[in-house]
């Protein structure tokens, strides 16, 4: 079974007036289970407003979204549980905080579950564990802790209700390298150890290609392709055409080819690069 289907998917804002615009236009995806997908799009090109409908948040003008088997609009669907299941993660996330401690606010989620006391305690301690919030920070005011660790007890709160889909909206925004990483590498921690179906909202392709294993592209409302990340960043030439940048390596590999040394067009790791070269030198020594 797809984690998440969209079927023709339009949306369209202020329908019937002289503002109306489309912002996802007829948009066909499907994403199987336990994927690790990346987003990506210039500002404007639908990509939030795209995520908003993957738990109802958004209804769609026309078309259907289907999560885990089921059309979340229809008649024997319960819009509360699909947003159980679908986990949405907004930008500074850190804002959504104002319980007395960092315990009660990732409580939160799981207690407007119906959850027993035992099953809260298990889930707030696992989420935070998963974050890396050890267990005297969990008695601590979250307005007490740096950027970075707020980040991540908003994101625990979230992992708390054990979605099956996880939807990140730039979770690293705005913090500094060393708390961008942490974040980073801890959600790629839980996608492993979970199996949860994770979709990453990013504008630095280098996040990208170190997490996704897919590649979801928007442009101006409509999807411009959904593939591996090798087929993705081998179509550089048009990406950077639709208005969006590729990996500094990948920019330096088409300067290079330009100069006569073509390390190839799947060039979008450092550590990729470095092999092609390797390569290229061993084969004119030997000559």
């Amino acid at each position: 079974m797809n984690a998440v289907e969209t079927k023709n998917l339009t949306y369209k804002y202020s329908v019937g007036t002289p503002f109306e615009t489309t912002a996802v236009d007829d948009v066909n995806v499907t994403i199987e289970k336990g994927e690790f997908v990346g987003i990506i799009g210039h500002t404007g090109s639908g990509k939030s407003t795209l995520i908003q409908h993957l738990n109802g948040l958004l209804k769609q003008t026309s078309g259907d979204v289907i999560i885990n088997g089921r059309n979340i609009w229809s008649k024997d669907v319960n819009i509360r549980d699909i947003r159980f299941e679908v986990g949405l993660v907004f930008q500074y996330s850190e804002h959504q905080l104002f319980e007395e401690t960092v315990y009660k606010d990732i409580a939160f989620g799981p207690k407007n579950m119906d959850l027993s006391p035992e099953e809260v305690d298990k889930r707030v301690r696992e989420a935070a564990a998963s974050m890396g919030i050890t267990d005297d920070m969990l008695e601590r005011s979250p307005f007490d802790l740096s950027g970075g660790q707020k980040r991540r007890v908003a994101l625990a709160g979230v992992i708390a209700m054990e979605p099956q889909i996880l939807i990140l909206d730039e979770p690293a925004a705005g913090l500094d390298p060393i708390g961008r990483d942490t974040v980073l590498e801890k959600i790629s921690e839980y996608h492993k150890n979970s199996g949860t179906t994770i979709l990453l909202v990013s504008h630095s392709m280098e996040d990208i290609v170190k997490y996704a294993g897919k590649v979801l592209v928007m442009n101006r409302g409509r999807l411009f392709c959904y593939e591996s990340v090798d087929n993705v960043f081998s179509k550089s030439k048009e990406i950077q055409m639709i208005g969006l940048d590729v990996p500094q390596i990948t920019r330096l590999s088409l300067m290079l080819k330009e100069h006569g040394v073509d390390l190839g067009d799947d060039i979008y790791t450092i550590e990729r690069a470095k092999q092609r070269l390797i390569e290229q030198i061993k084969g004119k020594q030997e000559c």
